[in-house]
């Protein structure tokens, strides 16, 4: 199983974990942080991480987290059941401020289910933050989907169909974007 975590446009080394079998292609200088508590995550959020059932960081988490915080332009690709939504989830919690009711992170994923799962880890995670997220995705209303964004929400989480629809309706607005995440 691999696992890659490297910031677009560096160059790479190969560096293998033993404690969990995977291999990692990183740029030079990533060490992985084992632990939430060392990442500089808002209590709140770290309570909502616990409360979640994470007691330590996977592997891809540990290597990608301060990563995306700090800003960098990253590519995590790892198997089905390795923390990447949580991944997601965690770092557009923390880069939001909640005081601002805009869209502040944007996800975008395939499918209408994986948009969808998105979300509820968001909802999960930031519960003590009081993030607000949304699912802009086809099959449902989307008359709810513009009360949604009109009311206010920092995360949205949704297909390229719906996401395209509501931003020509100038309903999602992108200008305030910090974080954009593209799911495969």
């Amino acid at each position: 199983m691999a696992t890659s975590v490297v910031p677009a446009g560096r160059s790479a080394r190969r560096a293998a974990a033993e404690d969990e079998k995977f291999v990692f292609e990183t740029t030079e200088g990533i060490e992985p942080i084992t632990n939430f508590d060392e990442m500089g995550i808002k209590s709140d959020l770290l309570r909502g991480i616990y409360a979640y059932g994470f007691e330590k960081p996977s592997a891809i988490q540990q290597r990608a987290v301060m990563q995306i915080i700090k800003g960098r332009d990253v590519i995590a690709q790892s198997q089905s059941g390795t923390g990447k939504t949580s991944m997601i989830a965690l770092t557009a919690c923390q880069l939001v401020d909640t005081s601002s009711r805009e869209v502040q992170a944007l996800i975008l994923s395939p499918t209408r289910e994986l948009a969808a799962q998105t979300e509820k880890v968001i909802l999960a995670i930031g519960d003590y933050i009081n993030i607000q997220a949304h699912a802009c995705i086809g099959g449902k209303s989307v008359g709810e989907d513009i009360r949604k964004l009109e009311y206010g929400v920092h995360v949205v989480s949704g297909t390229p169909g719906r996401v395209c629809d509501m931003i020509k309706r100038r309903t999602l607005r992108t200008r305030a974007i910090k974080l954009l995440v593209l799911v495969s």
